[in-house]
């Protein structure tokens, strides 16, 4: 399941709708993350995302950016648990599609399974019962958000034990998860894996992920995605959308494959092309085809 950045309540109701909201049908099942704390916009985005079609509406109680902290929604929020029950009952009330959390362990100096598991419990008796535990507490002031990524110490157990005290609740777990046998070791324990950079830096880690966790032998090779990809940038760029907003996040595709650095390069010069140059998106296609040949031949 594919969840969106955080979008905040505000741009979400007062934004470039289609914009900031669309979305292509492949990209289903799909999440909208929002960012908030007034109940009465948390509502009205949660009726929003019905009606556009969204599978689930998740609420952002994670994020550790200043900005985010002035606009009083992410990580701080961890601070206030009655208010996080108040705006996810507004939320289940609004809309019939599941709503669900994301959350950090813990802020600053507080990371104790006490206050945790109080957490979780005020969130699932206003009715969430799929929460999503980022395996590190968030420090809400003097860190960067990047910083937040990393230092703060990864508390696996910490969440394996909220899970062992929770049965009934749905338990994802996240947080520097990098391949498939660390994601078997995770279900062991918890219900899910959800997994962000590891993924955006190499997307063809979600080939490994439908072999190795899903049995699921039938996957395109990197050529393929990228016949594919540019398909679906051809059909994109009639909608507006410029090639750089799609190809920027295809950039690891080759990751420690041969011909990484021949594709980045060639991404980096060129995706800034004019939208109606398909021949060199068309060159896309046999830069592809030639790192497959290497590869295979390496192999």
């Amino acid at each position: 399941m594919l969840y969106t950045e955080m979008v905040a309540t505000k741009s979400a109701i007062h934004g470039d709708r289609k914009k900031i909201l669309g979305f292509n049908k492949i990209e289903k099942p799909l999440a909208l993350q929002v960012g908030g704390s007034d109940k009465k916009e948390l509502s009205e985005v949660c009726k929003i995302a019905e009606n556009m079609g969204y599978d689930e509406i998740n609420i952002n109680l994670g994020c550790p950016s200043k900005k985010v902290q002035k606009n009083k929604f992410g990580a701080c929020l961890i601070k206030e648990p009655q208010l996080v029950a108040e705006c996810i009952n507004k939320m289940i009330n609004s809309c019939k599609i599941p709503v669900t959390a994301k959350t950090r362990i813990g802020f600053d100096d507080v990371e104790n399974y006490e206050y945790l598991n109080s957490f979780i419990n005020k969130i699932s008796n206003a009715g969430c019962k799929t929460i999503i535990l980022h395996a590190r507490k968030a420090i809400l002031k003097g860190l960067t958000p990047k910083e937040n990524l990393k230092i703060p110490k990864l508390n696996y157990p910490l969440v394996y034990k909220i899970k062992k005290s929770n049965d009934d609740l749905e338990i994802i777990i996240n947080g520097g998860i990098t391949n498939s046998e660390e994601i078997k070791n995770h279900l062991e324990n918890c219900d899910g894996v959800m997994i962000g950079r590891a993924i955006y830096q190499n997307p063809y880690f979600l080939a490994d992920i439908e072999d190795k966790i899903f049995n699921n032998n039938n996957v395109p090779s990197r050529a393929e995605v990228a016949e594919k990809l540019v398909e679906y940038v051809k059909e994109e760029v009639k909608k507006g959308i410029r090639v750089n907003q799609i190809m920027r996040h295809a950039v690891g595709l080759y990751h420690g494959q041969k011909g990484a650095n021949k594709w980045k390069r060639f991404l980096s010069d060129n995706m800034m092309a004019r939208d109606s140059d398909f021949q060199k998106v068309n060159h896309i296609m046999q830069i592809a085809q030639n790192n497959e040949k290497a590869n295979q031949a390496a192999s």
